[in-house]
C-alpha cells in the first residue's frame, strides 16, 4: 500500500511530539539572517497541513503540495475555519508548477528524501527554483545518511488508545534507500483494523543536494544543524539548507 494512504487519518496522533512550531520558529531566524519578509510561501510535501497552518496564522498566504489526498483531506479540515485558510493542491514535486511566484518555499520533515531517484530529486529543485520570486528563498531539512544507515534492523513503536504502529527498518547499501515496513493498527468501534504501508527514503549526502541546488541556479547556499545557526555537527541527525534565487539589487 502506498505511504500515507491509511496512515493519514493517524498521522497527527502517531506525530504529536514533533514540534512543528519549533521548525517555523526556525524558518523565521532563517529569514531574518537572510533580511526577507515573505507576504506568499509554498509548503511542499505539506502532509496533513500543520507548518501550512502555521505560516498561514503568520500572515502569510500559503499553498500546501503534497501528493497523498488522504493526508490533503486532513489538511483541509484542519485549515479550513482559519481567516486565511492554504490552498492545497495534489502534485508531485518533481512535477511541481504554481500559477503565480511565492516567496518562500519549505519542504519540512525530511521529505525531499522520499524522492528515491536522485534526477527526480534535481528536478524537484529545480522546479521549485522556477516557482520562486527573485529574491525568494527555499528552505528544507533532511536526514544525514548516518541516521538512516543506523536504521538498519531497528524495530520503533508508536501508539495511543486507538492507535497502534510497529515498524522496522532496513538500509540497502546498493540502492542507498532506507526502506521501514509499518504495521498500522487503528481501533474502529470495538473492533481493529489492520493496515500496512512501506516508507522508503533516499540517503542524500549534503554534497549531491548542494549540487542540485547549483545546478537549478540557486545562490547563497547555506547548511545548518538540527534548528541551530550553525554547522552540522556529527550529533545532527538532520540537517537544513537555504538556498536563494537570486537577489534584487
Amino acid at each position: 500500500m502506498d505511504a500515507y494512504h491509511s496512515l493519514a487519518v493517524s498521522y497527527d496522533r502517531l506525530t504529536n511530539d514533533v514540534d512543528y512550531a519549533g521548525v517555523v520558529h526556525f524558518y523565521r531566524r532563517i529569514l531574518e539572517r537572510e533580511g526577507l519578509k515573505p507576504r506568499t510561501a509554498v509548503d511542499l510535501a505539506c502532509g496533513t497541513g500543520s507548518v501550512s497552518v502555521l505560516l498561514a496564522r503568520e500572515g502569510l498566504r500559503v499553498t500546501g503540495v503534497d501528493l497523498s489526498e488522504e493526508m490533503l483531506t486532513v489538511a483541509w479540515q484542519k485549515a479550513q475555519n482559519l481567516p486565511n485558510p492554504p490552498m492545497f493542491v495534489r502534485q508531485k514535486l518533481q512535477e511541481l508548477q504554481l500559477p503565480r511566484g511565492v516567496d518562500l518555499a519549505v519542504c519540512a520533515l525530511d521529505s525531499l528524501d522520499y524522492i528515491l531517484d536522485p534526477a527526480d530529486c534535481a528536478e524537484a529543485i529545480r522546479r521549485v527554483y522556477r516557482a520562486l520570486n527573485p529574491g525568494g528563498i527555499f528552505i528544507f531539512d533532511v536526514n544525514t545518511p548516518e541516521k538512516l544507515r543506523g536504521m538498519d534492523g531497528q524495530v520503533f513503536l508508536d501508539e495511543d488508545d486507538d492507535v497502534y504502529c510497529v515498524w522496522r527498518g532496513e538500509f540497502d547499501e546498493k540502492t542507498n534507500i532506507c526502506s521501514y515496513g509499518m504495521d498500522l493498527f487503528q481501533r474502529q468501534g470495538e473492533v481493529w483494523l489492520r493496515s500496512f504501508e512501506e516508507h522508503r527514503e533516499y540517503a542524500y549526502t549534503r554534497q549531491q543536494l548542494q549540487t542540485y541546488l547549483k545546478q537549478a541556479g540557486f545562490t547563497r547556499i547555506r547548511v545548518y544543524g538540527d534548528r541551530h545557526l550553525s554547522e552540522p555537527t556529527p550529533r545532527d541527525q538532520r540537517i537544513y539548507f537555504s538556498a536563494r534565487k537570486g537577489t534584487i539589487k
